[in-house]
């Protein structure tokens, strides 16, 4: 009669309308059912919607948060029922959860959509380069930690006519005056031999587009996925599922999809690159900086680089060209040296392998007497 999401519901119908003098098979299919099934499920939402608000959260939330969440995902009928008994970490408030309506009363006057950011645990969230901007602007944003978040805000088209937007993704943008929107052009005109030179030659095979940021305050760099791609934490779901074998072209698809680059022009390391370029396009220092920063941005955009060695030697160069060590300098080999002990063990092993072979002989001396004493009898 319930839903699987609401699979904790425990309860008797009490109904005059349902013929008896039928198959099981018969009575499962009868329209009544159907209609006793809709009304259970709305007025066990009622019930639920009804509980007191700190015992909601302090009780009923902790237990069965996650079966409301696959109600979103499952039961299309009722979705705007259910969200609104969603609750999720924010921005707004270290410990206690919001509600989605709770977020729109605290939302900006020209705010437009419901900002959120998926990871692993609230820590990562909050110190991910995509949030720095929206932050220091006084927007709140929702912090998806489950595993089962991302599923469920992507089943809700909006929220009381806001859309939901992934700040992992294209399209965050900002209402900007005349005089900010034509700052930003100038600096792309001003940033245009560095864009194309990451796109076409540093960075070729690894990016769709290398574009200026709007969201980055303190971060160099991050890897943005496109409107329909993969987060870094849907990657890092879908590929720790069960059935995941590596063969699977869906997923294959969505995870070799190429990224979009954004820079921040006001960082130091990019100002260093762009001169760089400018002076010539064949510098290897610029070349190994660039492959560094979108390794290092793949890392904090929560992706998965492909090639962790070579990472690691390109660090280990870096390393060594500050430090002033020759990139030829090789290591010293290791000299295999045997402990005393062990040299006394294998002495100890050797004059037991003796004693045995004489102990050996002596008895094939005395078979070989015995034998000819019998052959003299």
């Amino acid at each position: 009669m319930m839903p699987k999401y609401l699979n904790f519901i425990k309860g008797v119908v009490d109904s005059d309308d349902l013929p008896l003098n039928v198959s099981r098979e018969t009575l499962q299919q009868h329209k009544l059912l159907k209609v006793i099934r809709k009304k259970l499920v709305r007025k066990t939402l009622d019930m639920i919607k009804k509980i007191a608000e700190e015992k909601y959260e302090e009780t009923f939330w902790k237990e069965f948060g996650t079966n409301i969440k696959l109600g979103v995902i499952e039961d299309h009928s009722n979705r705007t029922r259910l969200a609104k008994l969603l609750r999720f970490q924010s921005s707004h408030h270290e410990s206690k959860q919001s509600s989605l309506e709770q977020y729109l009363e605290r939302m900006k006057e020209k705010q437009d959509k419901i900002y959120f950011m998926a990871g692993a645990n609230r820590k990562e969230v909050e110190s991910s380069p995509f949030v720095e901007r929206l932050l220091k602007k006084g927007y709140e944003v929702l912090y998806l930690t489950e595993p089962v978040d991302e599923y469920c805000i992507q089943a809700l088209p909006e929220f009381d006519g806001k859309r939901f937007q992934n700040i992992a993704k294209e399209g965050l943008k900002f209402d900007e005056s005349e005089k900010g929107k034509e700052k930003h052009e100038a600096m792309e005109k001003e940033y245009e031999p560095l864009l194309t030179w990451l796109k076409d030659k540093a960075l070729k095979d690894k990016i769709e587009k290398a574009v200026l940021s709007q969201r980055l305050t303190d971060s160099p760099c991050a890897l943005v996925a496109s409107q329909y791609g993969w987060s870094g934490n849907m990657e890092r779901i879908m590929k720790a599922q069960a059935y995941q074998t590596g063969k699977d072209i869906s997923t294959n698809y969505y995870s070799g999809q190429k990224k979009t680059l954004e820079l921040n022009p006001r960082h130091p390391l990019i100002k260093e690159m762009l001169n760089r370029v400018k002076e010539t396009e064949d510098d290897m220092t610029a070349t190994d900086l660039a492959v560094v920063l979108f390794d290092t941005a793949t890392l904090r955009s929560g992706y998965q680089l492909p090639d962790t060695k070579e990472y690691g030697d390109r660090i280990e160069r870096m390393l060594r060209l500050s430090m002033n060590i020759d990139l030829n300098a090789q290591v010293e080999e290791y000299e295999e040296i045997a402990d005393e002990q062990e040299e006394g063990k294998d002495d100890e092993a050797k004059e037991e392998d003796a004693e045995e072979s004489e102990e050996t002989d002596e008895t094939e001396e005395q078979m070989e007497e015995s034998t000819d004493v019998k052959d003299e009898l």
